[in-house]
């Protein structure tokens, strides 16, 4: 593609610098990856601003450069395309340099604060057990069909985004479902994607590092739907795109509102008016189960999954096979076949008389919805490892302190991804929020800044008939720690630690 080409996307452009019309062999935000034929989208970050870096990327040999203010001493070398936001112009950029791959696939978004791995892993069940091939994108890995693919954000950049659909297209991938985060939908990320449904899963206190404010986050999230809105396609021609709402979700109608003029599908345990209702809701460590209504019929459902929390997902994925027009007794079945999704409230069979559960929660709300999980399965002693993320917010660590304190019996406060801070401090704060607890349910608790020997200690504790849950990382395989990542995979330390307590057959629980 020619320069000038490439730039028909971009109609305000101000051209300054060197003339000519280069080939344009790649894009990229990062000089590192410059090369002979690349344009380089300066792109200001909340660490570096890539104007800084525009001077290596052309002497690796970039041919272009979009910046947000023109670069002195660069102009006689490249030409430069000066535009108002450089993040908007990266993503309409790569549509245009990757063809648009996204306008034949059928996209399918999930937001929510909790909750948008699984509902992703369900919806794909489901659209596979029709016969589609299908992309999934999100926190854990990237998939094409089987294929995974590494990933980096939950919702990668725009650039990397687009070329994504491009390698699902040409895999004959049919149907897209992707994990759309707050993050990605304040910075562009999914500009000039067209969804035909976007699923709103819930809502509560998260990444107030970065929005702010609570109000800057809902708006954040509800950004996905004015995007349905404005430019999203219907499921089948001559239809409007969907939007599946939690309805037992306090802020459902700033949702519903700013997705107006979608076709509007709820869901919800709670809410009498909900288009898809759970009801008579068990669950157990074979499950849980519940029976569907919908407007038209009702019928019993058994997930593989624990805790209501996976009703609220399970009942999303049936809102999108609506959407689409699937039979939902069929999309039942699909997601009866799932047995679990990776660093979900998955369990660590060494064969101790104890049950083990590594799950993702790392926010109050997700802390306490798991806890809630985990008592409703009546252990012996509810004992929890958690800890809370350094350079991030603050304000979250003694509530979860509090919550812990409340719902568990043993708690042992450690470290998560203290990044810049010191481990210390952080579990102090945590630890702040469990002593102001007036009348804990917790008759003991530890603050052990090493997380290994935190499992440790919580798993040497457990005796029959206990549930050991260690929270935070999930399916995350790494720890960050003082500006680097090493090694450190929850699940594979619990299997580790069991055996130097000398567990290692099938489950004695079973």
């Amino acid at each position: 593609m020619r320069w000038h080409e490439l730039l028909a996307v971009l109609p305000a452009t101000r051209l300054v610098g060197a003339g000519g019309d280069p080939e344009v062999q790649e894009l990229t935000y990062d000089s590192r990856m410059a090369r002979p034929g690349s344009v380089f989208v300066a792109i200001r970050g909340f660490n570096v601003d890539g104007h800084a870096y525009a001077e290596e990327a052309v002497a690796k040999g970039a041919v272009a450069l979009v910046v947000e203010r023109p670069l002195p001493g660069l102009e006689v070398t490249v030409p430069q395309a000066v535009v108002q936001d450089t993040r908007a112009a990266l993503a309409d950029l790569s549509v245009r340099f990757y063809g648009n791959p996204a306008a034949k696939l059928r996209l399918i978004g999930v937001t929510g604060t909790k909750g948008k791995t699984s509902t992703t892993y369900l919806v794909k069940a489901i659209l596979e057990a029709v016969g589609q091939k299908v992309g999934l994108i999100g926190t854990i890995q990237n998939l094409i069909g089987s294929e995974p693919l590494p990933t980096h954000r939950t919702t990668p950049e725009s650039l990397d985004l687009q070329e994504l659909f491009a390698q699902m297209r040409q895999a004959a991938v049919q149907s897209v479902v992707m994990e759309v985060s707050s993050h990605a939908l304040v910075l562009q990320r999914v500009r000039g994607c067209r969804f035909s449904v976007a699923v709103f899963t819930n809502i509560s206190r998260d990444h107030l590092d970065f929005h702010r404010t609570f109000e800057e986050y809902l708006d954040a999230k509800a950004g996905l739907f004015r995007l349905l809105a404005q430019e999203g396609k219907g499921p089948r021609p001559g239809e409007p795109p969907a939007m599946v709402v939690n309805r037992d979700d306090a802020h459902w109608t700033t949702i519903a509102r700013a997705g107006e003029g979608s076709r509007l599908i709820t869901f919800g345990v709670e809410s009498e008016e909900a288009d898809i209702r759970a009801t008579d809701v068990h669950t157990s460590l074979a499950g849980t189960t519940f029976t569907v209504h919908t407007r038209t019929e009702q019928f019993p459902l058994r997930l593989h999954l624990v805790g209501v929390f996976n009703v609220y997902n399970g009942l999303a994925a049936l809102g999108v096979a609506q959407a689409l027009g699937l039979d939902l007794r069929t999309a039942g079945q699909a997601l009866a076949g799932v047995l679990g999704v990776p660093g979900r409230f998955e369990r660590i069979e060494q064969g101790q008389p104890f049950l083990v559960v590594v799950d993702y929660a790392h926010s109050p709300d997700s802390l306490e919805r798991v806890l809630q999980a985990a008592s409703d399965l009546k252990p012996r002693a509810l004992r929890v490892v958690f800890g809370c993320g350094g350079d991030r917010d603050r304000g979250k660590r003694p509530l979860m302190g509090a919550i812990a304190a409340r719902q568990a019996d043993d708690v042992i406060i450690t470290s998560d991804n203290p990044r810049s801070e010191e481990p210390e401090s952080i579990c102090r704060a945590i630890e702040e929020g469990f002593l102001q607890v007036p009348q804990p349910r917790a008759r003991s608790y530890q603050v052990i800044v090493d997380r290994r020997q935190a499992i440790r200690y919580a798993l040497a504790r457990a005796g029959p008939g206990d549930l050991v849950l260690i929270a935070g990382k999930g399916h995350e395989d790494y720890q960050e720690v003082a500006g680097g990542r090493i090694h450190f995979d929850d699940r594979e330390v619990a299997r580790q630690l069991l055996g130097e307590l000398g567990y290692r057959g099938e489950s004695a629980r079973r």
